[in-house]
C-alpha cells in the first residue's frame, strides 16, 4: 500500500528529509490552511453533528452527484462552467475542469469539501488538511454505514484534498509569474476525545478504563487507511494528553508508517496540555521518534502561541507548527461567538509574523479562522503582496 510498507530505516530518514526540503522551498516557513468547519458553515453546510466537519463526506445521499457551477460560461473563450463528479460509494472523485484554457481554477465549481480546499489554496496555503479530523470508523458505523463504506469515506477525504491540490497546481503553473508553492496534503486524525464528542478532547480525561493499548487499537485501522490513501503528511491534531501521545508514537512504529507525521497538542493555558500534563514529557517521547517530523499546537488561544514556540524550541529540534484559533470565545449560554479580546492592538497576521520570528516553521489557523485569515498570514510571512 502507498505510504505503508516494510521499508528500510533509510526510507524514514528520506521522508523526514522531504519535509525539510519542502520547508526550504517555502522560504523556511510554510502556511497551513485555516478552519475547515468554519468555512463549510460559511458555505451553508450544517455540521451540527457528532461527526462535525466529517459529516460533509456523507451529507449527500445520492451515489453519484454532479454539481455544476452557477458561474456562466466565460464570455471571452466560450468555455462552459466546470463540473465536479463525486462517486462516493465507489471511492472515486474526479474533477474535470473546462476552464483549462483560462489558466485558473474556479472554486464555484466544486462541492463543499473541495471548494474549501480550493479557497485555502488560493489564499496561499502550502499545506491543506483533509476533512477527516472527526471521521472515524466507529462514527460512520453508528450512522448505519458498512465497514467498507466507512473505510471508503476515509480514503475519499484524502482523495478530495489531493485532487483539489493537483487541479489548483495545474492552474498555478499556467500563470506567467507563479506565486504559489505546490501544496502538501495532510491527512487529519483527531483525538479519541474528538470521536467521543463529549468535551473530553478539551480536558484529556478519557476515564480510568482507557489505556494506551486501547487508544492504539482505536486509531490503528484509521491510520492504516489514511496513510495508504496517498497523503504527503499525517496530521495528528489537538492531542490533549500524554497517554494518547505515547499511543500515537508507538503506533507509528508498530505499523511502520513512512508518511511523515506531525503531532500537535491543544492547550488552554499555554504551559500544559489540556490534561494539565507538561509539554516536556510529551516532547521527550516524540524526540525519540523518527516517524514524527513536526510538533506543535493547534486549537489553542493565540495569545499563548509565542511562549509555546519559545519553549518548544528549547526542547526539540523538530520543526514547530502552530495553528491557533481566531481568539474568539464561545458563549455556551448565548450560543454565539464573542469577539476576540486577546490581541490588544495586534492583528492575527501581525502575531503570525512574531510566531515566525520566534521559530515556527509552519503557521496557520484553526477554529474561526478563514481564507481571509490565511491570505493575510501568507502575505506577511512570505512578504508577498500578490495573493
Amino acid at each position: 500500500m502507498p505510504g505503508v510498507s516494510a521499508l528500510a530505516p533509510a526510507a524514514a530518514a528520506a521522508a523526514m528529509g522531504a519535509v525539510e526540503e519542502f520547508l526550504k522551498k517555502t522560504g523556511g516557513c510554510a502556511v497551513i490552511d485555516g478552519g475547515f468547519a468554519t468555512q463549510l458553515e460559511a458555505l451553508g453546510a450544517d455540521i451540527n453533528d457528532p461527526l462535525w466537519s466529517a459529516a460533509c463526506l456523507i451529507s449527500k445521499p445520492h451515489l453519484v452527484k454532479e454539481v455544476t457551477a452557477h458561474r456562466p460560461a466565460c464570455p471571452t473563450s466560450n468555455v462552459p462552467a466546470c463540473v465536479l463528479t463525486l462517486v462516493v460509494r465507489s471511492q472515486l472523485a474526479s474533477i474535470t475542469s473546462c476552464h483549462q484554457a483560462l489558466g485558473f481554477a474556479c472554486t464555484a465549481c466544486f462541492d463543499a469539501p473541495v471548494q474549501v480546499h480550493m479557497q485555502y489554496l488560493e489564499a496561499g496555503a502550502d499545506v491543506i488538511i483533509s476533512s477527516s479530523y472527526q471521521a472515524t470508523i466507529p462514527g460512520f458505523l453508528a450512522r448505519g454505514m458498512s465497514l467498507e463504506e466507512a473505510e471508503g469515506l476515509l480514503r475519499t477525504s484524502v482523495k478530495l484534498a489531493l485532487e483539489a491540490r493537483d487541479e489548483f497546481w495545474k492552474s498555478a503553473l499556467r500563470q506567467s509569474k507563479p506565486v504559489y508553492n505546490r501544496a502538501l496534503v495532510a491527512a487529519s486524525i483527531g483525538s479519541y476525545g474528538a470521536y467521543l464528542a463529549d468535551g473530553s478532547e478539551y480536558s484529556g480525561s478519557y476515564g480510568a478504563d482507557i489505556t494506551t493499548e486501547k487508544l492504539k487499537d482505536f486509531h490503528r485501522r484509521r491510520l492504516q487507511i489514511l496513510a495508504s490513501a496517498g497523503p504527503d503528511l499525517i496530521a495528528f491534531e489537538a492531542i490533549p494528553n500524554k497517554m494518547e501521545t505515547q499511543a500515537l508514537v508507538e503506533l507509528l512504529e508498530e505499523e511502520n508508517i513512512h508518511v511523515p507525521s506531525w503531532i500537535c497538542f491543544s492547550s488552554v493555558d499555554g504551559k500544559h496540555l489540556c490534561s494539565g500534563e507538561t509539554f516536556a514529557d510529551c516532547l521527550q517521547m516524540i524526540n525519540s521518534s523518527e516517524k514524527v517530523a513536526v510538533v506543535g499546537v493547534n486549537c489553542t488561544p493565540p495569545q499563548f502561541i509565542e511562549g509555546i514556540i519559545i519553549e518548544f524550541k528549547k526542547q526539540t529540534k523538530k520543526a514547530v507548527a502552530v495553528y491557533p484559533n481566531s481568539g474568539e470565545v464561545w458563549d455556551g449560554i448565548a450560543k454565539r461567538w464573542l469577539p476576540a479580546e486577546c490581541f490588544g492592538h495586534m492583528s492575527f497576521d501581525a502575531l503570525a509574523k512574531r510566531w515566525q520570528e520566534a521559530g515556527a516553521s509552519l503557521i496557520g489557523g484553526c477554529c474561526r479562522t478563514t481564507p481571509s485569515t490565511i491570505r493575510a498570514v501568507s502575505k506577511i510571512v512570505k512578504g508577498k503582496a500578490g495573493l
